[in-house]
C-alpha cells in the first residue's frame, strides 16, 4: 500500500452516528427558525450540510442564507449533539486509524458534515484525527469538492506532490458516486446499501472496518 492515499467518509463509515446526527441536523434548523424541513435527506442533491442549509433556508425563505448563518448552524449541530447518548465507532474503525499510522498509510478525511460536529463524533469514538486532514462541507458543498480538498490536504500533510493510488471508504451510494465521478478507487462499508453499491459498481463492499483490514490488505 505505498504511496496509496485511503479517504475516509466519518458517519455510517468510521462512527455509527447517521440517525442521530439527521436528527440533529433538523433539530438545528428549527433552533434557527426553519421550520418546513425536507427530512427525505436521501434524495438531496448533495449529502452535505451546507447544502441541506441553504436548501431548507431558501424553501422558508426564498432567499440565500445570511452570511454567519453556517456558523451558527455548527454551533447549534454540536449542542443538539451533546443532548444524544454519545455515538460508538463502527466496529473496527479505531484500530484501523491506529493501524494505518503505526504502519505509515496515508489517509485522511472527507465528510459532508461541517467540523466541529465531524471532530465531536471522532473524539466520542476516540478514533485519532488532525483537523488538517479534514475537509467538510464547510467550505465545499458538493462531494466532488470536499473529497479533492482532502487529497489536497493529505497531500501537503504527508508532504508528497501525488498518490499512486487513492481509494475512498463510504457507506453510502453518494459515496461512491462521487468517487466515480473522480475516477478514484471504491471500498464500500457496512450491509445496509451493499446491495445497491454493488448494483452500482462497487468492486468491495466489507460488513465493517475489521473485515476490511482482515480482507483488502
Amino acid at each position: 500500500m505505498k504511496n496509496t492515499l485511503f479517504i475516509f467518509d466519518i458517519d455510517g463509515t468510521l462512527t455509527d452516528s447517521v440517525p442521530m446526527y439527521l436528527m440533529s441536523v433538523t433539530n438545528a434548523m428549527q433552533a434557527l427558525g426553519i421550520n418546513d424541513i425536507d427530512t427525505d435527506y436521501n434524495n438531496y442533491q448533495h449529502h452535505t450540510d451546507s447544502y441541506a442549509l441553504r436548501y431548507n433556508y431558501k424553501r422558508n425563505f426564498a432567499t440565500v442564507p445570511p452570511a454567519g448563518l453556517l456558523d451558527d448552524f455548527e454551533t447549534d449541530l454540536v449542542r443538539q449533539m451533546n443532548l444524544f447518548t454519545p455515538v460508538e465507532e463502527i466496529n473496527g474503525a479505531k484500530s484501523l486509524i491506529a493501524y494505518f499510522r503505526e504502519q505509515h498509510i496515508s489517509f485522511c478525511f472527507a465528510t459532508g458534515a461541517l467540523p466541529k460536529p465531524a471532530m465531536m463524533k471522532l473524539e466520542q469514538c476516540n478514533i485519532w484525527h488532525d483537523e488538517r486532514l479534514l475537509a467538510t462541507s464547510k467550505t465545499h458543498e458538493t462531494r466532488e469538492g470536499f473529497v479533492l480538498d482532502a487529497i489536497k490536504k493529505a497531500k501537503t500533510y504527508y508532504n508528497t506532490s501525488s498518490f499512486d493510488k487513492i481509494v475512498s471508504l463510504g457507506d453510502g451510494l453518494w459515496d461512491l458516486k462521487t468517487a466515480q465521478n473522480l475516477h478514484l478507487d471504491f471500498v464500500g462499508i457496512g450491509d445496509k446499501n451493499k446491495t445497491k453499491l454493488l448494483a452500482h459498481g462497487a468492486l468491495y463492499c466489507f460488513t465493517d472496518l475489521v473485515e476490511f483490514k482482515e480482507k483488502y490488505f
